[in-house]
């Protein structure tokens, strides 16, 4: 099976953070959001991932380096393809043309998930749903009574369905989906402006395949500082009970109110940590108290009061803001 994951968007909403870090690779409970994504695909698939094509924009060659090592860790090679213009979900699938063959799973880079089934190969196509209390922000399916979809509706002003499409898909053709986005591109056939993956898939419907629907238990958003914060405390909470805690962190006159992850080389002194915090490698707090934050690398917080923060990398801060984002290399 291969795997596509575009991770070209610019991250605007997620501002000053993507500036210095590709969104895909801010860290969610101590793993890059990439990360994270790819380990959770290799749990629900029965078979191992042989390429993860990873659609990029302009990024560094350390950034390579370490999408390689994430594909390498579930026994995968790391394949690169540059999207140079944003022109619709079909279009970003497009740019890794060269591996859309066999069974291939498309997946999000911005979402995360929680699901308790296996993806079954033998399928068509899956389609992965939430059932959503508002439905009209999202693109929704609807299924006939053997669970196959029969229709997609984007965003609908009237009730059709509660089934959001979450952004993650398996098809047992990958070769069918790159025919007919290739035919969309080759025919300029847009809706808003872009090509949008829904009209391939609709396609595809059209021409007998069947698509069923793969419901998640819960469903992450990392679209803009809020919902990241939100996204890190309750993958945590999906981890309680695990040590996340390094060997190699020292914590000095410290209470830790799980879940928290705290990464190798951090120094803690005289704070109160949890819960649902995150700190990364190399960090020094002390005489702090954080809840509901996310805090990256090589940072220093001196006698601070947190609460739904994020701060990126290499920030000193010291003082007693409540609820801050601060981008790598902020001084406060």
């Amino acid at each position: 099976m291969n795997l596509i994951i575009p991770m070209a968007g610019k991250g605007k909403r997620l501002r000053p953070h993507t500036l210095t870090t590709p969104k895909p690779l801010i860290p969610i409970a101590g793993k890059p959001i990439v990360q994270r994504l790819v380990e959770d695909i290799a749990e629900v698939a029965p078979e191992t991932i042989k390429k993860i094509g990873f659609v990029i924009g302009d990024f560094e060659d350390e950034v390579k380096d370490q999408l390689r090592e994430i594909a390498k860790e579930v026994g995968a090679e790391a394949h690169f393809f540059v999207q140079e213009t944003a022109e619709g979900t079909a279009h970003a699938i497009a740019c890794a043309n060269e591996i859309l063959e066999g069974k291939v799973t498309v997946a999000f880079s911005d979402t995360l998930f929680r699901a308790d089934f296996k993806l079954n190969p033998d399928d068509d196509g899956i389609i992965w749903t939430k059932r959503v209390d508002d439905p009209s922000a999202f693109g929704v399916v609807k299924t006939n009574e053997d669970g196959i979809i029969t229709d997609f509706i984007e965003k609908p002003s009237t009730f059709v369905s509660d089934q959001a499409i979450i952004g993650i898909y398996y098809f047992k053709k990958g070769e069918d989906l790159r025919d007919e986005i290739n035919h969309l591109i080759e025919n300029n056939i847009r809706a808003g402006g872009e090509f949008q993956l829904t009209m391939a898939l609709e396609n595809m419907k059209a021409k007998g395949t069947n698509f069923t629907v793969g419901t998640v238990n819960e469903w992450l958003d990392c679209g803009n500082k809020a919902i990241t914060v939100e996204s890190n405390s309750r993958y945590l909470g999906f981890l309680k009970g695990q040590n996340l805690i390094s060997s190699e962190a020292k914590l000095e006159n410290c209470e830790i109110k799980e879940p928290v992850f705290i990464g190798a080389g951090s120094e803690l002194s005289n704070s109160i940590i949890g819960p649902n915090v995150s700190i990364g490698k190399n960090c020094k707090v002390s005489d702090s108290k954080i809840s509901e934050s996310l805090i990256q690398n090589n940072t220093t917080l001196t006698g601070v009061e947190l609460t739904n923060s994020m701060i990126g990398n290499f920030v000193n801060l010291e003082g007693n803001p409540k609820s801050v984002s601060l981008g790598d290399y902020s001084e406060w």
